[in-house]
């Protein structure tokens, strides 16, 4: 008997059988994978290329299309077709965009970075249901680092390595035979003109079923992938390149401070807090079912509960609530105006912006602007930020200096703060309380919404509100510091909603004709000092009665003028909410 064989251990029983059968295994391995590597190293056309591509990304990156054309309903042999036909239009068009990259030398990356669009693009509308319309591609590319790292998650590499790996290890591998110019852009046009055809070929053979199917459901258009990720970003980057020079129109002429401002007056500080994220529906202040809003309810606000946005993201309703047009005429505007913080500072008025978000989106361009974190000495951040994200209660750190910045003329004459929060910005709500406010447990600890329980998921949303709610608490009482040398009031208004799972959807942006209530039905709360009602000459008994009147953002831009008194020619008193509680002589301003 040989020495190996007398051995007796376990460890060194389990080596012959390991020993024994690996070679064959590893040997029909290594066959398989040379196999699938020469199919890979196949000599192949730039534009077998592209066919191949697009067919594969049909086939592996268009899930949320088919599954949303299954939910639309009726009988399988129906969306069976539907599915058909749509399936053959996003291949034809796919590989009509692709056939002007169909070259033989320096389209690999370009090609793979496509494939890398489609994957992630499928992983975020298949987590939040959302659609790549161009506003939510122009949201994506406003993104900032911070809400990068949100979104990022073990699921998410996995869920794009599952799309991409083997087109990234083909497009490696394939090997693409040189071919002359002429003969190459020929073929191209081939290829472009014959996806073209099919295409049209396919709308004739099936428009009695396509027309009313998108006709009805306009937002499937933005499902088909990577066509709508491609269209998308392409007009939302090449938009500004190619959009015709704007003017920005002045609406400052004519602007004054009012009546109120007499000599001897007591200067006005305004603060207006633009919520992120938050649901009216979701204020306890509001009849939620859950006491969110304690420390407003503390402080006697006046709440209004029947407020729309003007869009569902930051991008669009942020430059819209300021604006004057009112967001039927903002949408349609050929050239840029000027804002209500334009009007202010003309006015007289000293304007500060602090930023605890991604940015103002232009609306602060011309006035004093600065970001929650600037200025924070070392322990302020290291109490108040974390990972580079910074509470919201960092923008009231240090304010008495920020305000003492602002030119002397100006802040005598009064001051308009605009305080822009992280408040409840999705999908890591979690971050968004600090962990010894958490009132609502067990809470959501993913960015993957879909994968947690919806009591957990709310939970962690209201503790966001909390969140706010504690932050307007502090604001208040700083607030209240100041009427010895201020008339002081608060405005806090949304930007827009959020869905929190219902009707299978998550976070915000959809277009917001397809949008759900929730991503537009947004909290309104006013804090007024005695001295600011008296000099405004509002009946506070007034404003709580109209707590249930309809609002929109359209009214932002007059009820704060009408609040500062500032006299403009762009006010207009039927869009000034409270306009119906202030005294004759000064609601005829």
């Amino acid at each position: 008997m040989s020495s190996r064989a007398s051995i007796a251990s376990p460890s060194s029983a389990f080596v012959p059988l390991v020993s024994s059968s690996s070679p064959a295994d590893e040997g029909l391995l290594r066959g398989a994978l040379r196999r699938l590597d020469g199919w890979m190293t196949t000599p192949l056309s730039a534009q077998q290329v592209v066919v191949r591509l697009s067919l594969y990304l049909v086939l592996a990156a268009n899930w949320p299309l088919w599954l949303q054309i299954t939910r639309i309903g009726g009988a399988p042999s129906l969306y069976l077709r539907s599915a058909a036909a749509l399936a053959v239009l996003t291949a034809c068009g796919t590989v009509a965009i692709l056939a002007f990259t169909a070259w033989t030398r320096g389209m690999k990356l370009l090609w793979w970075l496509v494939v890398m669009v489609a994957a992630l693009s499928q992983y975020y509308m298949l987590t939040y249901s959302v659609v790549m319309d161009p506003s939510m591609a122009a949201n994506v590319l406003q993104t900032d680092a911070r809400e990068v790292a949100d979104l990022l998650s073990v699921r998410m590499l996995a869920a794009v390595l599952a799309v991409a790996a083997l087109p990234s290890w083909w497009l490696l591998r394939v090997r693409i035979p040189a071919m002359r110019p002429l003969r190459q852009v020929g073929r191209n046009l081939a290829l472009l003109v014959l996806a073209l055809g099919l295409a049209a070929g396919t709308v004739a053979a099936m428009s009695r079923d396509l027309a009313p199917l998108m006709r009805n459901h306009p937002h499937l258009r933005y499902l088909m992938n990577p066509l709508a990720s491609l269209y998308s970003t392409s007009v939302s980057a090449l938009r500004p390149v190619f959009a015709r020079s704007r003017t920005l129109v002045p609406m400052t002429q004519g602007a004054a401070l009012g009546a109120s401002y007499a000599a001897g007056a007591r200067p006005t500080l305004f603060v207006l807090v633009v919520g992120e994220t938050a649901r009216a529906d979701h204020f306890g202040i509001n009849g939620y079912g859950r006491d969110t809003t304690p420390e407003l309810t503390k402080r006697n606000v006046m709440s209004w509960r029947e407020v729309r946005s003007c869009g569902t993201s930051t991008l669009a309703s942020l430059p819209c609530m300021f604006s004057p047009l009112g967001k039927s005429a903002f949408e349609s505007r050929d050239n840029d105006y000027e804002n209500l913080l334009d009007v202010a500072q003309a006015a007289g008025m000293g304007v500060l912006w602090l930023d605890n978000q991604s940015g103002c989106k232009g609306v602060c361009d011309r006035v004093p602007h600065a970001s929650a974190a600037e200025g924070l000495d070392a322990e302020a951040r290291k109490q108040l930020c974390d990972g580079g994200e910074c509470r919201d209660e960092a923008m009231l750190h240090n304010l008495d200096a920020r305000l003492a910045a602002l030119p002397a003329a100006q802040r005598e004459r009064g001051v308009l703060l605009v305080l822009h929060q992280m408040g409840s910005h999705g999908p890591a709500y979690y971050k968004r309380s600090a962990d010894a406010g958490k009132r609502f447990m067990p809470e959501c600890r993913t960015e993957v919404l879909a994968d947690c329980a919806h009591g957990e998921l709310v939970n962690a949303y209201d503790n966001s509100i909390a969140a706010t709610d504690a932050f307007l608490g502090k604001t208040i009482d700083w607030l209240r510091g100041q009427t010895a040398k201020y008339d002081t009031a608060l405005l806090y208004l949304s930007d827009h909603g959020e869905s929190l799972g219902e009707y299978g959807l998550f976070l915000h942006g959809m277009p917001y004709g397809v949008a759900p209530d929730m991503q537009k039905h947004v909290p309104m709360v006013a804090w007024m000092d005695t001295s600011f009602l008296r000099r405004d000459g509002l009946a506070a008994d007034c404003l709580r009665a109209s707590g249930d009147a309809p609002l929109t953002h359209d009214n932002l831009y007059h009820t704060v003028l009408g609040l500062l008194d500032v006299q403009s020619p762009s006010y207009q008193r039927p869009l000034d909410a409270f306009s119906g509680c202030r005294s004759a002589v000064l609601a005829s301003k």
